[in-house]
């Protein structure tokens, strides 16, 4: 799960009825239909202090909540299970020392077991993905992806209960006002009847079920696939989840028939400095400047750009419009490419064939974070000092090459820091 995938509401469908339980409200459709196997994680005890002031939080939030037309039983009925959680706090303050290069995160993400399990899963469920495909123009392999991404095929749902997680969070999180939002579309989500406090379960920062959407995306893109009349994305049936995955990526511009793009060779007189998102160019302006596929033909049709995410010594991607759908879900590159290419080994097709720079070696979060500050010093960055790399970054670290006569490839390295400091 990213928390930076912070996704809106469809009507209520209604009160819970009696706070029944997910599976006395399911209709049989099947042996596990409404059916989770999934056990919450017991709640560690907190201090008297930090208990205290949480449900004093529950109190005085009260009339948010009510303002936002959650109904006085629903609110009284999911706070019963409110309480103070140190590990969800925990694991918002941590922060890991390293970032995994991009080359190690797919190794992970795109692993042999991995893409076993999706063919595996792909013909398991081969009717539903048809069905699913056929309505919203996604391809199977890349709903088959997401959910192996996000859940490793549903075998890590998240066992945290959703309401203790996100009162804390909005109560003594880092972020309180975004945790108060996904707090009041959790409530909505169980005044309308789909699950109850006691199921809805997901990671520590609120993401949920077989492909971990946050509160608010699951009120804007959630789909009840299955006609029972509940968007259920918890239970071990994923059928509502993984159309729900595909109606999200087609709301948010997957062009149906079309590819997410392909790995590419450049010339070697390329224009190193119309790397990246930001320059956008049609596949036949790609193609007479000499971009080619692996397999030399020509590129997907339609509008793309060329990214490298290891920079100039590592392999090359032309992403098309499809690709920009996948960083909606969430906004990393990596993380669009290791969906990207788990989808193309599930499907049976090639994987990544250029070298990745694997002997560089990987920046610490101080390091990271020096960068920005250098390079906001010298006037090219004008974001957040976070030791993250996104765009904003990329573009300022290509933007200095440019200026020291550098391949301007944007890929932040020991060498471009100790550039910065000289």
């Amino acid at each position: 799960m990213s928390i930076s995938r912070i996704f809106l509401s469809t009507a209520l469908i209604g009160v819970l009825a009696s706070c029944a339980s997910p599976v006395s409200r399911m209709p049989a459709s099947g042996p596990s239909a409404g059916y989770s196997s999934v056990t919450p994680t017991a709640i560690p005890a907190a201090s008297a202090s930090d208990e205290a002031g949480l449900q004093r939080f529950v109190q005085s939030f009260r009339p948010r909540a009510l303002s936002s037309g959650i109904s006085p039983a629903t609110y009284d009925r999911a706070m019963r299970i409110a309480q103070y959680n140190p590990d969800v706090i925990r694991l918002d303050r941590k922060q890991s020392e390293f970032s995994r290069p991009v080359w190690l995160y797919l190794d992970s993400a795109v692993s042999d077991v991995r893409i076993t399990t999706g063919r595996q899963k792909n013909a398991q469920l081969s009717s539903t993905l048809s069905r699913i495909e056929a309505q919203y123009g996604v391809p199977r392999e890349i709903v088959l992806a997401v959910w192996g991404m996000e859940s490793n095929f549903g075998g890590n749902r998240g066992k945290m209960q959703i309401i203790p997680s996100l009162t804390t969070l909005a109560y003594d999180g880092r972020r309180g006002e975004m945790f108060q939002n996904q707090l009041i579309a959790a409530l909505k989500i169980l005044q309308a009847g789909d699950t109850d406090p006691e199921h809805m379960l997901g990671s520590w920062a609120g993401a949920m079920g077989h492909t971990q959407f946050m509160p608010t995306s699951y009120l804007e893109y959630a789909v009840d696939f299955t006609g029972d009349g509940r968007r259920d994305i918890w239970s071990d049936d994923p059928t509502d989840a993984l159309a729900s995955t595909a109606a999200y990526l087609a709301r948010n511009g997957w062009q149906r028939g079309q590819t997410w793009g392909a790995e590419v060779r450049l010339p070697a007189n390329f224009n190193m400095g119309l790397i990246g998102k930001g320059t956008r160019r049609s596949s036949g302006d790609w193609s007479a400047q000499g971009v080619r596929t692996m397999s030399g033909g020509g590129l997907p049709s339609g509008n793309g750009s060329i990214i490298m995410p290891a920079g100039a010594r590592g392999p090359a991607f032309f992403i098309s419009d499809n690709f920009r759908s996948i960083l909606r879900y969430n906004n990393s590159d990596n993380y669009a490419l290791g969906v990207s290419f788990l989808a193309e080994r599930i499907a049976g097709r090639s994987g990544i064939q250029g070298n990745w720079p694997r002997s560089d070696r990987p920046l610490s979060t101080g390091e990271r974070e020096e960068i920005q500050v250098l390079l906001k010093r010298r006037g090219f960055y004008d974001g957040e000092i976070d030791g993250l790399f996104g765009s904003g970054t990329m573009e300022a670290v290509a933007a200095f090459q440019r200026s020291i006569g550098a391949t301007p490839d944007g890929y932040p390295t020991s060498i471009l820091l100790g550039q910065l400091r000289g």
